[in-house]
Formats: structure tokens, C-alpha cells, sequence
């Protein structure tokens, strides 16, 4: 463990306090993956930024949390699994597309099935995708932009998987009802 401390509004540096007090104004608390990065103040901005992006870049909720739960299941991230089930909860989301999702099944949509499975192939295969495989997710109804949608997905989601790796970060409260725990190999190989 790295022994990082989960910041909050007083115990963070001071150039990360700004940035944590309008979290907690958004979402009603700081959620504990954002208060360790808060340790380095440039990262959390980086990561909110990455964020903000990723909400303009032309997916759907829906879609965007598909790509945000396949990049954290792959990864393992047990905190991102959660934090992203919660959000798709509150959001009001399709619970069957987020339980196939979290449990690495095929979505019954198939635009979103395309999605869920390139996204995974850009995280096992660190971007070096097929041509084939690209046709496939265009065919499905994507465009090109969308790829770099996915690409931007997976940039936002390995910056906060990694901190959480490192910093065994504990589930919020309000997480804790949509815990995961990664799968076995055998489970990620479908």
C-alpha cells in the first residue's frame, strides 16, 4: 500500500481545495478516488478535465458508462466499478446494459455490444486495434470520432484506475451497495 491520504476540502493542498470544494457541490460529497488525487493537484485537475471531455464527446450517458465500466472491469478497478454502477443507477440507466456490463456479458444491443467489445479490445490490445475490428464497431453505427471517444474513455478511466491500484482506495458510502470484485482470468477471457 502507498499510504496516500484521501484529502478532503481542509486537508488538501491548497492549489486542489478549489477543485474538491466544486466537486463536492456537484455530486454532494468528494468521492474518495478524487480526494487522493487531490495528493497531487495537478492530477485531479488533469482528471476532472479529462472528464469534462469525455462528457462532450458525442456518446450518450448510457454509452459513456459502458466504455467507463468495460475500461474498470478490465483493469480491475473494484472502486470504478462501483462508482460508475452507482452513477448509472442514479442516473436512471438501463440496469440490464450495467449488469451485462459488470458481469462481462454481451449487452442485447447491439450498438452498445460494439461498443463494450472495442472498447475492451483498445484496453487489452493498448490500442492497436485491427482494421477489421474497426470496421466492425463503424458498422455498428459508430463514426470515426467515436474511436477517439473511446480512446479519450479509456485515457479518463486508466488515470483513475491506476491511483486507485495503488492506493487501495475504499469505497464511499454511497458506493458500497454496487461493490464488485474482479473476476477470475477465465471471467475477463469472454
Amino acid at each position: 500500500m502507498s499510504d496516500l491520504k484521501i484529502h478532503d476540502e481542509a486537508t488538501a493542498p491548497a492549489d486542489a481545495r478549489d477543485a474538491l470544494t466544486r466537486v463536492k457541490k456537484t455530486h454532494g460529497m468528494i468521492p474518495n478516488m478524487l480526494g487522493v488525487l487531490a495528493e497531487n493537484p495537478a492530477a485531479l485537475e488533469g482528471y476532472l478535465a479529462l472528464s469534462h471531455s469525455f462528457e462532450h464527446s458525442g456518446f450518450n450517458p448510457l454509452a459513456r458508462q459502458v466504455v467507463l465500466l468495460t475500461v474498470s472491469i478490465e483493469n480491475a478497478c473494484h472502486f470504478c466499478v462501483a462508482a460508475h454502477s452507482a452513477a448509472a443507477a442514479k442516473a436512471g440507466l438501463d440496469p440490464a446494459v450495467i449488469t451485462a456490463v459488470r458481469n462481462n456479458k454481451p449487452i442485447a444491443d447491439v450498438r452498445l455490444e460494439a461498443l463494450r467489445v472495442f472498447t475492451r479490445r483498445m484496453v487489452r490490445q493498448r490500442g492497436f486495434v485491427s482494421d477489421t475490428e474497426v470496421s466492425v464497431f463503424l458498422n455498428a453505427g459508430w463514426d470515426k470520432a467515436d474511436i477517439l471517444g473511446v480512446i479519450l474513455g479509456v485515457s479518463l478511466k486508466t488515470l483513475s484506475n491506476y491511483t486507485n491500484h495503488v492506493a487501495e482506495t475504499p469505497l464511499n458510502k454511497a458506493y458500497k451497495p454496487f461493490a464488485w470484485a474482479p473476476c477470475t482470468r477465465a471471467c475477463l477471457a469472454g
